[in-house]
């Protein structure tokens, strides 16, 4: 090859490649119509597995694909159906799918049968290589220290021991529910303490409810981030973060920041309207991060907020401040 063939070949690569690198990850959104509280996890062979809730909070569903974009189309299989009577028998919310320990897990919420409103956490467990295969057997109540209306268990990983966060109501006079951390004996065993890390205090998180939920652990830069979701599930629906120091003690509450303001919320020029309860994974790359999360692309619902079925699974790259910091681009569109 000429010299001259090869410096043009050199141009050309390096343009394309260039062009190539500039792109942003382009998601087919909505990655799934009428599904809340979504959940992505990418296991280590690169296979995604989604689960969210379903609008009639009666079963748990499952769909798998080599691609975050290949959600879309898979098909979904019902993995769990709720119980006819007693516990797990109402208001099955917000599975998440984790591996631990070579089992596979799904954290949940339910009601009663009988008493639809008194949500506790649940855990099931697989020991299949393929989540959406084998039996998922019922581990029972994830219990707490107080007994009281609680959702939204996440679960990670840190210096060798694992902990949970989740939402609870921890004022027997209030209805507000905050979030609470504490180590793990084993998946389905907490071990304590159990120490609040944020509860509701700013206004945008006390619009019609007063609530904290829906924790998303992201760890990166040094730094343990966990976003949340904020406010009633209309358009005040938000995310607020929460952050802390990789080497700090993460059971001392005082060791943890938290954004005074909302870090991602309705936007009405993009019709974004009541994003939140996110997870986070990496895109196809393994580098990217990524944000999966519902909206709804109208404000006006009628009737109640959780009758209304239109809260859509959607994906969105993450950027990073030169701060090391998660820039969720609020003015920017999906």
């Amino acid at each position: 090859m000429t010299n001259l063939k090869f410096t043009l070949l050199l141009i050309v690569i390096t343009l394309f490649s260039g062009s190539v690198l500039a792109q942003d990850i382009k998601f087919n959104n909505p990655i799934a119509e009428q599904r809340a509280d979504p959940w992505v996890f990418k296991a280590d062979d690169g296979t995604y597995y989604f689960i969210a809730t379903v609008p009639d909070y009666d079963k748990i569903v499952m769909r798998q694909a080599k691609t975050i974009n290949g959600l879309k189309t898979a098909e979904e299989k019902t993995v769990w159906t709720k119980h006819e009577k007693g516990i797990m028998g109402h208001h099955i919310w917000a599975p998440e799918l984790h591996f631990i320990d070579g089992k596979w897990y799904i954290y949940f919420a339910a009601g009663e049968a009988e008493e639809i409103w008194k949500i506790r956490m649940y855990a099931l467990s697989n020991t299949s290589k393929n989540p959406m295969e084998g039996t998922w057997k019922e581990e029972g109540q994830i219990k707490t220290k107080h007994d009281s209306f609680s959702l939204d268990a996440t679960t990670f990983e840190h210096h060798g021991k694992h902990y949970m966060i989740w939402a609870q109501n921890v004022s027997p006079d209030s209805h507000a529910t905050a979030l609470v951390l504490s180590e793990m004996k084993n998946p389905t065993t907490l071990i304590g303490p159990e120490v609040v890390i944020t509860q509701p205090e700013f206004s945008w998180e006390r619009q019609k409810y007063n609530v904290n939920e829906g924790p998303a652990v992201l760890k990166k830069n040094g730094k343990i981030f966990v976003a949340y979701s904020a406010s009633a599930t209309n358009h005040n629906y938000c995310l607020g973060l929460l952050w802390i120091d990789d080497d700090k003690n993460i059971l001392n509450a005082d060791n943890w920041n938290k954004s005074p303001g909302p870090v991602f919320y309705t936007n009405d020029d993009l019709k974004r309207y009541g994003p939140g309860h996110n997870s986070f994974t990496v895109s196809e790359d393994g580098k990217t991060d990524v944000m999966i999360y519902h909206a709804r692309d109208y404000k006006d619902i009628e009737g109640p907020e959780l009758v209304d079925p239109n809260r859509a699974t959607r994906a969105r790259e993450i950027k990073w401040t030169p701060g090391g910091f998660p820039d969720f681009m609020q003015n920017t569109g999906d």
